[in-house]
């Protein structure tokens, strides 16, 4: 089922435009308010993950790649389900190469590129239709590095929204990040690349920050 319509996208991605339920959308845009008060991340992140099931997918923003790596490996070791990690940057499986962090038996690492991120995309969809999982993209921007142009990036927006749509079938949790910074004019970007990130009525946006050793996240209204 959705490997057929992946097929469709492939064959039909000129038509597959930035939509109001896509992660970045370009027309008509809401600028991001971050109103909400924080939420200091407690040790099993058990209220954030509740977070996440509501909306699928969900995106983390944040403006420190270690901290980042420190809040998705805290994800992962809390996790007992199979998580399903598409490195797009090659960040965290680094650490993983480097002994910095162990890698978790439950943990699927998917390392795709321009060459064979169609073939590793029916993997994950394949994988992820079977039962519940965990599926973190990571990053937004390393989605944009791999793919130049604006139709190729529009193309991997609805692939994204195909592994959503794939994890409210399956119960399974999507989460993407981003690197991304506040303009002075308050409204959020990738950094970098200066490409605006707009809030979807089917996504939660939160950013993600560290203050005196204590991983903090909010949602962005």
């Amino acid at each position: 089922h959705y490997l057929d319509k992946l097929c469709l996208i492939k064959e039909n991605h000129q038509k597959y435009l930035l939509t109001s339920n896509s992660l970045l959308y370009l027309l008509n845009p809401t600028l991001l308010l971050d109103k909400n008060p924080e939420i200091i991340l407690d040790s099993n992140l058990e209220n954030i993950k509740k977070e996440f099931s509501k909306s699928i997918p969900s995106l983390v923003l944040c403006s420190d790649s270690f901290h980042k790596i420190e809040f998705l490996n805290k994800l992962i070791n809390s996790l007992q389900n199979p998580i399903i990690f598409v490195d797009m940057d090659l960040l965290y499986s680094g650490y993983i190469e480097s002994k910095m962090i162990q890698k978790r038996e439950n943990l699927v690492i998917f390392q795709p590129n321009k060459q064979n991120w169609e073939k590793k995309l029916s993997e994950i969809i394949t994988k992820g239709s079977k039962k519940e999982f965990l599926i973190i993209i990571d990053s937004f921007n390393g989605i944009y590095n791999l793919f130049d142009d604006l139709e190729s990036a529009r193309f991997v927006n609805s692939c994204i929204m195909l592994l959503s749509s794939l994890g409210k079938q399956s119960n399974s949790t999507v989460i993407i990040t981003a690197m991304a910074r506040k303009k002075d004019n308050n409204e959020w970007i990738l950094s970098p690349g200066g490409k605006h990130i707009m809030k979807s009525p089917k996504l939660n946006i939160y950013f993600l920050k560290k203050i005196q050793n204590h991983l903090k996240i909010r949602m962005i209204d």
